[in-house]
């Protein structure tokens, strides 16, 4: 319980200081502990990525409250992005629980490599454009919430650069953002939930593919240690933070391929 204590208050810590989710980290670092648990390596990826989506769900809480505090919540455009975030992430989990666990693991790398470009070279794309209409939200929020649920984050790697995109203030895209975490991880907690239901290989006190004792862990210290990542980032060079968080993200994007 106190490994994840540690990994909590450390997830906590780096979405408050980063506005970035904690799935990057809990993903990798779960992982790894699972395997020193002895748990089946079958369902390693599964169970880590599982609970870190339920895990989630607390510290986009506690997020959300802060934004909404400061009026930097679209709640309208959560709502136009939700219908497709919600089928999304039913599907990622389907998609997850069909894919080998190498297979999710190599993905996960992949990605969580992506992100750290995107934040070495600070790719930003133009405002040029309004949100799109019906249609287009739903078909968005259905991409966004897929792949964030398949690899076990929030989404803000997809909803912030998307609503920038779209001539949506960087404040009010990060809050949006956040909002939008909360139906991308109850929708894929639930999902992946499901996909476990009655694997037999799974160890005990597991709901699914979400492990308990790691998801109480992580919750309780990464809802504590996110409003002091958030108090601490109006003192520290935001910048030169992304650049430190980068450089993790190589570390663990190339532990997930090459470990």
């Amino acid at each position: 319980m106190t490994l994840y204590l540690g990994l909590g208050a450390i997830a906590g810590l780096v979405a408050g200081l980063l506005g970035v989710g904690g799935g990057l980290i809990i993903v990798p670092v779960l992982a790894a502990m699972f395997v020193r648990q002895g748990i089946a390596d079958p369902v390693v990826m599964h169970l880590a990525i599982g609970t870190s989506l339920a895990s989630i769900i607390f510290t986009s809480l506690s997020s959300v409250w802060a934004h909404h505090r400061r009026q930097a919540v679209r709640w309208r455009d959560v709502g136009r992005l939700a219908p497709g975030i919600v089928v999304g992430a039913w599907l990622g989990a389907a998609i997850a629980d069909n894919l080998p666990s190498a297979g999710l693991r190599t993905f996960f790398g992949l990605f969580e490599l992506y992100v750290a470009i995107q934040m070495t070279f600070k790719f930003k794309p133009s405002p040029h454009r309004d949100l799109p209409g019906p249609v287009g939200m739903f078909g968005v929020g259905s991409l966004i919430g897929g792949i964030s649920s398949v690899v076990g984050i929030g989404g803000g790697s997809f909803t912030v650069p998307f609503l920038s995109w779209c001539n949506v203030s960087m404040r009010e895209a990060v809050g949006t953002s956040s909002a939008c975490g909360i139906p991308i991880a109850v929708a894929g907690a639930a999902g992946f939930v499901i996909a476990g239901w009655g694997e037999t290989t799974l160890p005990a006190n597991s709901l699914g593919y979400v492990y308990l004792p790691a998801l109480t862990g992580i919750a309780a210290a990464s809802v504590l240690f996110a409003p002091l990542g958030a108090r601490l980032a109006h003192g520290l060079p935001a910048d030169r933070l992304k650049q430190v968080f980068a450089l993790l993200l190589y570390v663990l994007a190339a532990f997930m391929l090459f470990g």
